[in-house]
């Protein structure tokens, strides 16, 4: 990141999104942020790419944009994969070109769910559906161009804003006296803002220690694993959700096994993320998923 004129730009795709949001707040300070939505910048038009980044000639991009339906994915695989894994493909590229780095966002899904303690990041990926398919095929466009980057895998992100279980149990527990939720799968919860916020501290580390010198993105270059800490499952996610919502009109969660609850994807039954590289790395933790959500509902969440 030699290029002074370019050195603070940070280019931020998704904007609309629950996660492309919150990074737009965070990243606020830490040089210009240009956020924008799908209609200034269409990942499925891989030179419309090349043109904004090379008109915004960005020193960071940060890329939480994605085809993320992944029920529909599985009858919709050309769409996912030119979103998921041909647009980071091209970021990257374009990243390389202006000596920029590549911040990207993946899944849990990138797993099979069978190992019986959270994933590291160097375990063995094996993707159920096309979704974690086309999340993998993402990370390894961007590996096999060799730029500078940082892919965060993520999982069970919600938050106040887009599609997600939150939201959904939310509106369900509304209207419902009942809900049945799948208590078989477990994960952690990951709240937007907490990926947000571990985002810009790494990011404000970047820029601090990159001044003139692009070696610590490279030094930094691979996978990392970004959720909260502890785990749950869907069940015990929404009793929780409930429970801090309005315990007095909760309705009644019962937990049920995921082939009770058929859906076009297969989902992970282990989707535990180890943050220990994480840690390690940059020395930032993520909260307990719990805590979290406690935050969320305490941070203007509308109930």
């Amino acid at each position: 990141m030699t290029n002074q004129s370019t050195e603070r730009t940070i280019l931020v795709t998704g904007v609309n999104g629950q996660v492309g949001f919150e990074l737009a707040r965070s990243l606020q300070g830490l040089g210009r942020v240009v956020a924008v939505d799908r209609s200034a910048l269409d990942l499925s038009d891989l030179d419309e790419i090349r043109r904004v980044v090379r008109d915004l000639r960005p020193a960071l991009i940060v890329n939480p944009a994605a085809y993320t339906a992944v029920d529909k994915a599985e009858s919709d695989v050309d769409a996912a994969m030119r979103i998921n894994a041909e647009a980071p493909g091209v970021l990257a590229e374009e990243a390389k070109r202006l000596n920029a780095a590549l911040i990207h966002y993946s899944t849990d899904y990138v797993f099979d769910g069978t190992k019986d303690s959270p994933y590291v990041e160097d375990d063995a990926t094996n993707p159920q559906n096309v979704y974690g398919a086309s999340k993998l095929a993402g990370e390894r466009a961007i590996a096999d161009v060799g730029g500078s980057h940082i892919v965060f895998r993520t999982s069970w992100v919600y938050g106040r804003r887009g599609k997600n279980f939150l939201l959904t149990m939310l509106r369900l527990g509304a209207e419902r006296p009942e809900l049945r939720i799948v208590g078989d799968q477990f994960g952690a919860p990951t709240w937007s803002t907490t990926i947000a916020t571990l985002t810009a501290h790494v990011v404000a580390q970047g820029l601090a220690a990159s001044e003139g010198d692009a070696s610590w993105w490279q030094e930094k270059t691979g996978v990392y694993n970004l959720t909260a800490s502890g785990s749950t499952s869907w069940a015990g996610f929404a009793e929780a959700i409930f429970e801090q919502a309005n315990p007095a009109l909760k309705p009644k969660v019962t937990s049920i096994a995921a082939a009770e609850y058929p859906v076009p994807a297969k989902r992970p039954f282990n989707s535990q993320l180890s943050g220990d590289k994480l840690a390690k790395t940059f020395g930032l933790r993520a909260p307990n998923w719990i805590d979290a959500l406690k935050l969320c509902f305490g941070d203007g969440l509308s109930v």
